[in-house]
């Protein structure tokens, strides 16, 4: 069995399976390049396999700041966090800064620290302590069908300004260029019930007229049993599929 490697090989897969070419799939060319979109929208909104998580590093540019918002890549689905890279506690390379001030006196010197290292560990989650509770954690709002990120409160306060960088973590959907994509379990069993189901919805207004050779068409059977196989596929995907909900303290 050739494994399907594009959007193509996949649609002749599906069609494969439906009976062809022993019998005709009566499906409009534009309505399977529909299942397909489909298909791929429900994988990429639910499937672990389907996002991954990437750090995206962006510099601020004059607009940015005037309309308080910056763009985004049209590939990323969700924006989870925003990291405060102006703090004056992270760094040891900004002289005024607390680390920096902590070296200079070789408080945090590691010849200092020599056989305790657990002193200069609860240093350091002191200091991320302090961070937290001093600068915080930028706040944030994802416009995904816009592909904006909203800043809350640092343009507006100057904490943000032109030429600036900033990083947030993000998921972005799997790129269909890497073949393997096309040969998802899951996305194969989903594109052939819905092909099924695009099929019988097409025979159903056919129903019980009898074809040459005495055959009559139920496009009904078809349509019921795609719709399914639609509702079991939907939710084995988000029972074994799914990334799991991030788990936090209130």
């Amino acid at each position: 069995m050739a494994n399907p490697t594009s959007r193509q090989t996949l649609i002749d897969y599906c069609k494969r399976r439906l009976g062809e070419p022993v019998i005709e799939i009566n499906i409009d060319y534009d309505q399977e390049q529909d299942r397909v979109d489909e298909a791929l929208q429900y994988w990429q909104e639910f499937h672990s396999d389907a996002t991954f998580r990437t750090y995206i590093a962006q510099q601020v540019g004059d607009s940015d700041v005037s309309r308080e918002y910056v763009n985004v890549p049209t590939d990323v689905l969700y924006v989870t966090k925003m990291y405060n890279v102006n703090s004056n506690f992270g760094g040891s390379t900004n002289m005024f800064s607390v680390k920096y001030q902590m070296m200079l006196n070789d408080i945090a010197n590691m010849q200092h620290f020599a056989g305790d290292m657990a002193y200069y560990e609860q240093l350091n989650q002191y200091l991320s302590l302090l961070d937290m509770k001093l600068n915080g954690t930028p706040q944030v709002t994802y416009s995904r069908h816009e592909n904006r990120l909203y800043i809350h409160g640092d343009f507006a306060d100057k904490d943000i300004k032109s030429g600036d960088y900033i990083v947030y973590e993000a998921y972005k959907t799997t790129p269909t260029t890497n073949t393997d994509v096309w040969n998802d379990i899951w996305l194969k069993e989903y594109t052939t019930a819905l092909f099924k189901h695009q099929w019988g919805s097409n025979l159903i207004k056919f129903e019980g007229m009898q074809m040459p050779g005495g055959v009559t068409l139920n496009g009904r059977q078809l349509f019921d049993d795609a719709l399914q196989d639609i509702t079991r596929l939907q939710e084995r995907i988000r029972m074994d599929y799914e990334t799991p909900a991030n788990f936090f303290v209130g």
